[in-house]
């Protein structure tokens, strides 16, 4: 992992993705489950293109189970962004690279 792309959980959850100043990107995964291994690394790279505009974070459902619920995670992976403390788009599965860019670029451009 690298300074924008970093572990979240119950203790640091408020602070790292609901009260931060830029939007946060959220891989809710788990260990046992292919399609989340098969996204790591294209999210690992995207990680390092939107430096600075968007920082992305992995949440291991199986550790955090209560925030998983909390926001209706119910396959993994999901990713969702959050903006302002809101979740404002939420990908299901494990996508192509292109796919996953275009959604973020999309919020990105709509944020207020």
């Amino acid at each position: 992992m690298h300074e924008n792309l970093f572990e979240v959980n119950e203790k640091n959850w408020r602070e790292e993705v609901l009260e931060s100043d830029i939007p946060v990107i959220v891989d809710f995964w788990a260990e046992w489950c292919p399609p989340c291994r098969m996204i790591a690394p294209v999210f690992e790279e995207l990680s390092k293109e939107y430096k600075g505009k968007l920082k992305f974070a992995k949440l291991d459902t199986d550790k955090n189970q209560t925030i998983a619920v909390k926001y209706g995670v119910m396959s993994i992976p999901t990713l969702s962004i959050f903006h302002k403390g809101r979740p404002v788009e939420r990908i299901v599965g494990a996508v192509p690279k292109d796919h996953l860019k275009s959604k973020i670029d999309s919020v990105l451009r709509n944020l207020d």
